[in-house]
Order: structure tokens, then sequence, then C-alpha cells
């Protein structure tokens, strides 16, 4: 019996975890049952809420976050590398560049839900972060990748240039921080199972299988 499961994916774009993740949810959707399919949604979560528009140099910002020292920011950052290539995920020079502000693209990944390519412009915004040593909080740029999957550039200027959907966002940053979301990625399904972090495929695919089979 054909069973679609109900995905929220609970990330931000600046969260190298998060695109791991989902490579991997991917890979294990592929693997499964193909009765069990899923119908994804992502979600906001801000990792630097507070980051000013002029962002911050990477290496320093972690060092400081995290308080670890440069060496230990680099073997972490070499570890990600590895498990991006191991799930087809090649991260650009990140040795370098800088975090920023993430919530214009949060407000635009709610608007391109509305239009059905929520998931592309997500995967658009990964790319233009972790590939193209990217500003997705520089409007132009956003534009750009919003032109690049397909959306309506003109009504995405207009909402960068409002508030819209910016309460709305807020609100479900508070509905899964109150939830108990205190790190990213969070994956759950059917709104009460909770996958934490960006888990191997085998780890996905037996509690899909698992949450499938429950009903």
């Amino acid at each position: 019996m054909a069973t679609e499961l109900k995905i929220d994916i609970v990330s931000d774009i600046s969260c190298p975890w998060c695109i791991i993740g989902f490579k991997a949810l991917q890979k294990a959707l592929t693997e499964i049952d193909p009765e069990i399919t899923a119908k994804i949604e992502w979600q906001p979560f801000e990792l630097n809420p507070q980051m000013p528009p002029e962002g911050q140099e990477i290496t320093e910002h972690l060092t400081q976050k995290y308080q670890i020292s440069e060496q230990q920011a680099d073997q972490n950052r070499d570890a990600i590398k590895q498990r991006g290539l191991s799930v087809g995920y090649e991260f650009g020079n990140r040795g370098g560049g800088r975090i920023y502000n993430t919530f214009d693209a949060h407000r635009l990944l709610h608007w391109a839900k509305n239009h059905g390519k929520q998931t592309e412009l997500k995967l658009a915004l990964f790319d233009l972060y972790f590939k193209e040593n990217g500003n997705p909080s520089d409007h132009e740029q956003l534009l750009e990748t919003v032109k690049n999957v397909g959306l309506d550039v003109t009504e995405a200027k207009k909402i960068l240039d409002s508030d819209d959907f910016t309460t709305d966002v807020r609100q479900l940053q508070q509905h899964y921080q109150s939830a108990g979301v205190q790190s990213v990625p969070a994956v759950i399904v059917n709104n009460k199972h909770l996958i934490s972090g960006g888990q191997p495929a085998e780890v996905f695919q037996q509690a899909l299988i698992k949450i499938a089979q429950e009903g």
C-alpha cells in the first residue's frame, strides 16, 4: 500500500550539515520501497540571527562561536568536505569567505513553497553559498538565484523590498524552537518523529521504513 510521509526539514542555508543530511535523505528515499514517497517542506532556522549585514569572516566566526582553535576549525571543515563528497556534494573552497544573515533568504523560501519550487530554491541557495562563495543576504544575488530556478524576479524583488512573510517566518522559527529544535538539520517525519543531524543514508532509510510500517 502506498504511503506518503510528510517530512519537514528545519534548516539554514549556511549549515553544511543541512545539505549533507538532505543528500543522504534523498539517497535513502531512492533505496526504500517505491511505495513509500515523501512530501518535503523546508522550515526556517537562523544559525546567526544577530549577524550584521556585512557578515563575519568565517574562521573568526567559528572559533569565537564554538570556542575552538583555528586548527580545529580547519579539521572540522575538512571532515565536512569529505562527508559532502560521500553523498555526492562538493563544497567549494570554504577556507575563506564570510558567514551572513539568512533571514531574507528564508522569506523567499517561504514564498517559493506556494509556487512549488521551494526545494529547487533551497538547493540553489546552498550552491550560492557553499559552491560559489556567494552572499545569501545580498538582494541582487538572491534575485539572480530566484531567476535561475524559474521564479518571478519582479515578485521576489517586491518581497525583498518589503516586510512580506516576515511574520510567517518568525512564527515558524518560534514554533520549532518551542518544540525543542536547537540545532539543525532537524528532520521531522509526520509531525512527530525527529531525526537529528546530518545522518548517513542508512539511518534515514531504517527510520523511514519503520515509520511507514507504523502507518
